[in-house]
C-alpha cells in the first residue's frame, strides 16, 4: 500500500501538470502516454501466441494523434485526416510480408488496439479544444481526472466498508453495487465542487458527465479485466509500482472518453 500511494502520487503530480503547462506539453504528455498504453496493450496480446503488427501500429498511432493535434492547435482543414485512410490500409499491407499463418487475428488485434486504446486517448485529448478551437483550456481534461479519481477513490472505501452485493463477478470478483453507487457518490460531489470554480459550465452538465464517466468508467475497468483473464495476465505492465500498466490506470479513461466528448459536444457546441 505504500508504494501504491507514492507512486500514485508521484504520477498524479506529473498528469496534472501536464495539464496546467499548456497545450504543447498536454500534447506530448498524452502522446507519449497513449503510445505506451498500444504497447502495453500488444505486449498483452502476443502472450497468446499473436503478432500483431506493433511497429506499424505505433507509427499509425502516433501520425493519428498528430493530426488530431494539428487540427487543433494548427488549424488543420479536415479534408487532412483523410491522410488516415492510407495508414489505416498499411496494415493489411504489411500483413503481406509476414510469414506466419494467421493475417485475420494479425490484422484483427492491430486495429483493435488502435480503436481500443488510440481512439479514445484522442478523444480525451480533444476534451481541451472542445469549448473553443484552436485554444486550449485545462479545464475538462482536469474535471475528467478528478471525477474519474473520485469514481476510484469512492467505489473502494464504500467497497470495503459495505460491499456484499458482486457487480459483475465473472470478470472482477472484488467489485460491488455499494461500491459503485460510493463511487457515483463521491463523483457527484466532486462535480459539484468543479461546478464552484469552474462556472462556465452548468452544474447539471458537471454532474451528467460525473454519471457518464463512472458508468462507462467502470465498464471500461471490467472490460480490461476480460481481456487480462482471457489472456490469464494479471497486470497489463509493470512500469507503476503498486498499480501494474498504464492501461491498468487508465481503463476507465478508454471506454469513458469518447462518450464524455459525445455527450458535451452535442452540449457545449
Amino acid at each position: 500500500m505504500k508504494t501504491r500511494a507514492i507512486t500514485a502520487f508521484f504520477f498524479t503530480i506529473v498528469m496534472l501538470g501536464s495539464i496546467f503547462l499548456g497545450a504543447y506539453t498536454f500534447t506530448f504528455f498524452y502522446l507519449i502516454l497513449s503510445l505506451a498504453a498500444l504497447l502495453e496493450f500488444f505486449n498483452m496480446i502476443k502472450t497468446a501466441g499473436i503478432r500483431p503488427h506493433r511497429n506499424v501500429a505505433l507509427f499509425v498511432a502516433t501520425l493519428i494523434f498528430l493530426m488530431i493535434a494539428g487540427y487543433h492547435l494548427l488549424q488543420f482543414e479536415n479534408r487532412f485526416m483523410l491522410l488516415i485512410v492510407p495508414l489505416i490500409f498499411s496494415v493489411f499491407i504489411s500483413e503481406l510480408y509476414k510469414k506466419d499463418k494467421i493475417p485475420f487475428s494479425n490484422i484483427s488485434y492491430t486495429f483493435a488496439g488502435l480503436i481500443y486504446v488510440t481512439v479514445p486517448f484522442c478523444f480525451f485529448y480533444s476534451l481541451g479544444f472542445i469549448q473553443e478551437q484552436a485554444t486550449y483550456s485545462f479545464h475538462l481534461p482536469l474535471a475528467f481526472l478528478l471525477m474519474l479519481w473520485a469514481n476510484d477513490t469512492g467505489a473502494y472505501l464504500f467497497g470495503v466498508k459495505f460491499g456484499k452485493t458482486r457487480l459483475f463477478e465473472r470478470h472482477s470478483p472484488k467489485k460491488s453495487w455499494e461500491g459503485f453507487f460510493g463511487g457515483v457518490l463521491v463523483s457527484l460531489l466532486a462535480s459539484y465542487i468543479i461546478s464552484l470554480f469552474f462556472k462556465e459550465i452548468n452544474p447539471f452538465v458537471w454532474a451528467g458527465m460525473s454519471v457518464l464517466i463512472v458508468s462507462f468508467g467502470t465498464l471500461g475497468d471490467l472490460v480490461e479485466s476480460m481481456l487480462k483473464r482471457s489472456l490469464n495476465v494479471k497486470d497489463s505492465g509493470n512500469i507503476l509500482p503498486g498499480h501494474g500498466g498504464f492501461l491498468d490506470r487508465f481503463d476507465g479513461l478508454l471506454l469513458a472518453a469518447p462518450v464524455v466528448y459525445t455527450y458535451l459536444y452535442l452540449i457545449l457546441r
